[in-house]
């Protein structure tokens, strides 16, 4: 093997490893912190803004998994889950207020 053919060889495992990213599989959070006074419901929205259209209302004790693992200016995208136990991803998707969300721990 020529010097050229291995110094590309060494480059390309380097990149390799350097640039491995392992994949989001999502975190559950349930809808909480919500105002019993007020509306009492997350809106699910088409985008991570108010200006957005609402898809639905999640009421509190909402289950739903995090599609990435930080928010955008304050949102979050989300699946919503049918109970605690699903993990189809197959529920409505959108944006939620981070805020209103709380990480569930076992």
């Amino acid at each position: 093997m020529n010097l050229s053919l291995k110094a590309a060889f060494a480059a390309l495992l380097l990149a390799g490893s350097a640039g491995a990213v392992q994949a989001y599989d999502g975190e559950q959070f349930v809808v909480c912190k919500l105002n019993p006074n007020g509306d009492n419901f997350l809106a699910l929205r088409t985008c991570g803004a108010t200006s957005c259209k609402m898809i639905s209302k999640l009421g509190p004790g909402t289950f739903v998994i995090t599609m990435e693992p930080y928010e955008t200016n304050g949102w979050r995208e989300i699946i919503v889950q049918s109970h605690i136990e699903d993990w189809s991803y197959g529920g409505r998707s959108g944006w939620v207020y981070g805020r209103y969300i709380c990480e569930v721990r076992y």
